[in-house]
């Protein structure tokens, strides 16, 4: 199983989220929880795609950390 980033954005009413090891892997929902479900089917289908097409499926690379500023 592999686990990969997930960056998630939150602009007026609209979520969106992406993955940065799975270029071209988006999703956009009016909530959190949306995007959060739409972007984990978002992955599933683009690894199928990739397997599909015979394209190296990338290992999970990003990392993220908070950090706090005055």
């Amino acid at each position: 199983m592999r686990e990969y980033l997930v960056v998630l954005e939150h602009e007026g009413s609209a979520w969106g989220a992406y993955v940065p090891d799975l270029p071209g892997c988006v999703a956009a929902g009016e909530s959190r929880e949306d995007v959060e479900r739409l972007i984990r089917e978002a992955i599933a289908f683009h690894i199928e795609g990739m397997r599909v097409d015979g394209e190296p499926v990338p290992e999970p690379s990003s990392a993220a950390i908070l950090i706090k500023v005055a």
